[in-house]
């Protein structure tokens, strides 16, 4: 064999990128042809209207909207189109057709993973996902195969761009979230409609793909426990500063010992049945951990495992060229698993470990209150943690500042600010702590209730 053909679903900002690597007498393409040892042919670029305007220099000859007749032709599918249809149909057939596939739709991997894998498992061709998690950030490989010898423990990530640009800028500007959001929209960061990032679905499809790879776990996406940043305030930030912290948006996924109902699972290191916790939320981060210093729209993604420690992988998380080098770093692998005449391995996962709920979860929290400046109101609250068996580790208190607004209205507020910072604490037992809290008379409202995470 002489020549690969390659099939490209999808022309935009990524699409177009990927198809200029392509064009014939490139430097990109020759480059990738050296590296694969065969011509690779870029046959055709399925688009659902080939009238539409494209980004970049692209050869709109080969543009067609006959998808299924092109996926027909082609060694190698490179799915760019995202969403769940036809996106789903296509790489079903193209598996089916002995092709293997390369995607960057994070949704459809979360939702349809392991389907997709016992696909191509059955074709002996594999599935492709690097740039579906992290933009440029190579974390697939790492997970797959150079820790595949180790017990991975925690994942912790900052998968999403726009959140984490946001974010950076509250904590560099001071700026409320609103104005933050739409000085990244200006720059491209950040939809027109920002829901899937600021509501944190685009980081919980991620932290099912995390999930799943480093504990070889079919995970839901249902089952993620997911909060976004829209309640995240400028006063949040500016309290999380005053601790020698920062506010991240984080897809964590761990080991989780007190599965419950998880009897005759695998035991974990101190015996007991275990289970995995998958979540997505605001969390505060000490500025001394390496994910503090992740900023703009950069992405990172921190592992914790036995033998290794603590690895941290750190890059662009998204645009059109750094997620278009993943896509054509897993087009080299697939076009290597094409040559190869050992089927290649597509795992679908599904080790029997139970999710447990956030209930269970354990870390430490940072609750701020909006109180009575009295006499007795920090023994009372003092009373309402230690009643819950929730270990307060420090306490911040202050008089309203002029001109410090309420955190339940508009108007200036009379009072003091108190937060609270805990030690590791079961989630159950705060949020009864946090609700008997918002009972008390000296308490005006429980402004905000953040997870630190990193300690």
């Amino acid at each position: 064999m002489t020549t690969v053909r390659v099939a490209l679903l999808g022309c935009g900002v990524v699409g177009s990128e990927v198809a200029a690597a392509l064009a014939p007498g490139s430097a990109s393409l020759r480059e990738l042809e050296e590296r694969v040892g065969v011509d690779l042919e870029l046959v055709g670029i399925g688009v659902r209207d080939v009238d539409a305007p494209r980004p970049g220099a692209v050869d709109r000859a080969l543009l067609t909207d006959d998808t299924s007749g092109l996926v027909s032709r082609a060694d190698v599918v490179v799915e760019l189109m995202g969403g769940m249809e036809p996106a789903r149909s296509l790489i079903l057939d193209a598996l089916r057709q002995g092709a293997s596939v390369v995607t960057a739709n994070k949704a459809l991997l979360a939702a349809q993973g392991p389907a997709l894998h016992t696909a191509a498992a059955g074709s002996g061709v594999a599935v492709h996902y690097e740039a579906a998690v992290a933009g440029a950030v190579p974390i697939i490989a790492p997970l797959r195969v150079s820790l595949a010898g180790d017990r991975v423990t925690r994942v912790l990530g900052i998968v999403n761009g726009t959140t984490n640009y946001v974010l950076d800028a509250m904590d560099t500007s001071g700026a409320e979230l609103a104005d933050a959001l739409a000085s990244a929209q200006d720059l491209g960061y950040a939809e027109a409609d920002p829901t899937a990032d600021v509501d944190g679905y685009d980081a919980a499809a991620k932290a099912v793909l995390l999930a799943r790879l480093a504990f070889h776990a079919a995970v839901p996406l249902d089952a993620v426990h997911r909060e976004g940043i829209m309640g995240v305030t400028a006063a949040d930030v500016a309290s999380a500063r005053q601790e020698g912290m920062v506010i991240k948006l984080l897809a964590i996924a761990e080991r989780c010992p007190e599965a419950p109902g998880a009897d005759g699972h695998e035991a974990g290191h101190g015996g007991h049945p275990e289970g995995l916790q998958v979540r997505v939320h605001p969390a505060l981060v000490p500025r001394t951990h390496p994910l503090a210093g992740v900023r703009e729209a950069f992405n990172a993604v921190f592992v914790e495992a036995d033998a290794a420690g603590e690895l941290m992988f750190y890059g662009r998380g998204a645009g059109g060229a750094p997620t278009s080098s993943a896509v054509l770093g897993d087009l080299v692998a697939a076009v290597r698993d094409h040559l190869d005449e050992r089927p290649a391995r597509s795992r679908a996962g599904g080790a029997d470990l139970p999710v447990c709920a956030i209930s269970a979860a354990r870390t430490r929290y940072h609750v701020r209150l909006d109180v009575a400046d009295r006499p007795g109101v920090l023994a009372t609250v003092a009373e309402v943690f230690a009643e819950h068996g929730v270990s307060i580790e420090t306490v911040r208190q202050h008089a309203k500042r002029d001109g410090e607004e309420s955190p339940v209205s508009n108007e200036p507020a009379e009072g003091a600010v108190l937060a609270v910072t805990t030690h590791e604490a079961r989630e159950g037992d705060l949020a009864a702590t946090v609700a008997r809290l918002a009972e008390l008379d000296a308490v005006a409202a429980v402004a905000s209730v953040l997870r630190v995470e990193g300690v």
